[in-house]
């Protein structure tokens, strides 16, 4: 379990500010200091576990007024142990793992970040699609160990890649890639058939860009599986799957199986289920898959501008609350998960 770390030196009466929960793991570690920004504003920055243990956090969720949260499941059950909690701020743009409905129930105004970290996302997209068609971090490897024997890779310019959301990130990673001179397919349901983003990627269903792609990058909601036995099944040729969107995007016994079979000729994600339950190894991370296999530890959105950006948007959003004013960035019980 980790100890909550009260921000800062306490002084006297410090017991009696408002607290403010802080459980998103880089807010602050940028150029900027939104701690400092909360503290001057008299409230109490607590930093405490960002998987949201219940167990952790419900002493400090029952002081707290206002909580700016990182990607950890925020449920019924937590916003219960607040109840002087005015203000959830998610430190990102997904909200998928925020119970909306109890929080819209308490009175509680959930806002999120949105645009904040999509040039991040998309250039982190970028590079794990780079690392994995050209076998950079297997490469690594084998020099490390002496062998200097090349491999024959593939140039992404002769490739048909395909877009699977194209919300600010899929458009972001779309508008790099254009730059490559490959082409472009994409895929959004909530996109009307007229978006201007469909001048440039063609529309197409996941069911085809399965069939006609080489690669196939995902930035859609989480809450649903795309790429299942199914989807992998109808490939026609070896496929290169990217995820830094959300795990549960992807069938990971499946994905194993398919990189083994030699339908999927390497998966790179900056997530993994793994990450969110913490229960168990992913398969995709056994040994034998390793040279095809390319994670990173949620890192797509952790760059400096990125993490100002993000902890701006969400002290603005949530000083705002608490001033009684209305935040920019509101998210209605309705509002879809969208991916970081």
């Amino acid at each position: 379990m980790t100890s909550p770390v009260h921000d800062g030196p306490r002084a006297p009466g410090e017991d009696e500010d408002p607290v403010v929960l802080v459980t998103a793991r880089s807010f602050g570690s940028g150029a900027l200091d939104p701690l400092a920004r909360l503290r001057q504003e008299g409230y109490r920055p607590v930093r405490a576990g960002s998987r949201h243990s219940l167990e952790e956090l419900r002493p400090l969720l029952a002081r707290a007024v206002g909580w700016i949260a990182g990607t950890g499941p925020v449920t019924a059950e937590h916003l219960a142990a607040a109840p002087s909690l005015r203000v959830l701020a998610r430190y990102g743009v997904g909200v998928d793992a925020v119970d909306l409905a109890a929080a819209q129930a308490r009175g509680v105004v959930v806002t999120n970040t949105p645009g904040a970290n999509s040039a991040a996302v998309a250039e982190h997209a970028l590079a794990l699609l780079l690392a994995a068609l050209r076998g950079v971090p297997a490469a690594d490897r084998r020099v490390r160990s002496g062998d200097w024997s090349p491999w024959v890779g593939r140039e992404l310019s002769a490739l048909t890649v395909g877009v699977v959301g194209l919300g600010r990130v899929g458009r972001g990673v779309a508008q790099l890639l254009r730059g490559f001179g490959c082409r472009l397919l994409g895929h959004d349901p909530w996109l009307p058939p007229d978006d201007p983003v469909f001048g440039a990627v063609t529309a197409c269903g996941t069911e085809r860009m399965a069939v006609e792609a080489d690669v196939v990058t995902l930035h859609a909601p989480g809450g649903q599986c795309l790429v299942d036995r199914s989807w992998l099944e109808r490939s026609r040729r070896p496929l290169l799957l990217v995820n830094t969107a959300r795990a549960d995007l992807v069938d990971e016994q499946a994905a194993a199986e398919a990189l083994r079979s030699g339908r999927l000729s390497a998966f790179a994600a900056d997530t993994l289920a793994v990450e969110a339950t913490g229960t168990r190894r992913s398969p995709l991370l056994a040994e034998d898959l390793a040279d095809r296999v390319v994670v990173t530890p949620h890192l797509g959105a952790q760059t400096r501008e990125s993490v100002d950006a993000m902890g701006r948007t969400a002290t603005d959003d949530l000083l705002a609350v608490l001033a009684g004013g209305e935040p920019q960035h509101r998210v209605r019980e309705s509002a879809r998960a969208v991916p970081r």
